[in-house]
């Protein structure tokens, strides 16, 4: 039997990782979590945590899988980039190439990714890449009934036949939305044309998720960053947002999007510069024109190819073949002495080895 472990310092990683333990556990093997930064309230009964460096040493995974930029170099076992969302540079996000010389193995979901980082691979020497998909993306296309319990029940909760408008923004202060469109939403909520979700970013400023809370009424419901975001997703039919990456995600259930000075805007997108164009573009996103339908899907064909809900799967069988077959034919890592020194304060935990 296999250990594997998942190390994850935000909430958003428990979608992102928990299609990867059914695949652990239905094969036969273990997994365990770390969390660390983040509330682990949100573990369930079923799952393994561990709290400790010693207990990590003493579990011994053969891999640790993490869907952000760093890893603990003290861990055992090989370090997993899943990756948190999928944006790229392409998408307006910056530094997702950035190479911090602490993962040996990077699992991409489009060619665009894997050339970059392949041809970054084969300048460092020092980590592997395999294109396998993004493991949060399989129940969006195989619908766990656990999954579609929660949408059947958050369609309860709104009760509504009116069309659903999802809002979500980044936390990024450069390319948030969120504390400009605070009245805007209020406005059109109250006039109770559509049904409103509200998700905001883990990292928004609390007093900007007090001011969204306060929104909550007969046509919007204000929903809590640590909720799987799969069911807003399944049940809205349009949604606003900035420059967060959950946009590509909507598009890729075939859904129209509205964007709001976005950093990437095209075709794909209906974006718009004022508050008072809202409104209109969200009416014009429902009636899902044709020419902006194709242009979405051939956004987000390339950045995820996959479509048969297999990505965790491909993950799993990546990594054991480059424990296998690579692992031990990469170059030493740089000593990255400052990075180590920061990841230890952080864990509070200084030894140089062992223990």
């Amino acid at each position: 039997m296999n250990r594997y472990l998942f190390f994850i310092n935000q909430l958003y990683a428990y979608s992102i990782l928990r299609p990867l333990q059914e695949v652990i556990r239905r094969r036969g093997d273990e997994v365990a979590w770390f969390v660390h930064g983040t509330d682990d309230q949100y573990l369930r009964d079923d799952e393994k945590q561990l709290h400790t460096v010693a207990e990590v040493q003493a579990y011994q995974p053969a891999a640790v899988f993490v869907p952000g930029n760093w890893a603990p170099d003290f861990f055992p076992g090989v370090k997993v980039e899943v990756f948190h969302g999928l944006g790229t540079d392409e998408t307006g996000k910056k530094g997702h190439y950035k190479i911090r010389g602490l993962f040996d193995l990077y699992c991409t979901h489009a060619p665009t990714v894997t050339q970059k980082f392949t041809a970054l691979a084969h300048q460092y020497g020092t980590f592997s890449v395999k294109q396998t998909g993004w493991p949060k993306l399989d129940p969006f296309f195989n619908v766990p009934q656990q999954i579609q319990t929660e949408i059947e029940a958050l369609k309860k909760e709104i009760n509504t036949d009116k069309p659903v408008v999802l809002y979500a923004s980044t936390f990024s202060p450069s390319l948030t939305s969120a504390p400009q469109l605070v009245d805007t939403i209020k406005k059109l909520s109250a006039s109770g044309q559509w049904h409103w979700l509200v998700t905001l970013h883990p990292k928004t400023p609390a007093d900007v998720v007090a001011q969204y809370r306060r929104l909550a009424g007969p046509d919007l419901t204000f929903i809590d960053s640590s909720r799987d975001v799969l069911p807003l997703l399944k049940v809205a039919d349009v949604m606003l947002c900035d420059t967060s990456s959950i946009a590509l995600e909507f598009m890729l259930l075939d859904k129209p999007v509205v964007t709001f000075h976005t950093r990437v805007p095209g075709p794909h997108v209906v974006d718009i510069l004022q508050t008072t164009e809202i409104e209109a573009a969200l009416s014009h996103a429902l009636s899902r024109p044709d020419a902006l339908m194709q242009a979405t899907r051939a956004y987000v064909d390339k950045l995820h190819v996959y479509r048969d809900g297999q990505s965790s799967e491909r993950l799993l069988q990546a990594t054991d073949e480059f424990i296998l077959h690579e692992k031990d034919k990469l170059k030493p890592k740089p000593l990255n002495l400052w990075r180590k020194f920061q990841m230890r304060k952080r864990m509070g935990y200084y030894r140089l080895r062992g223990g």
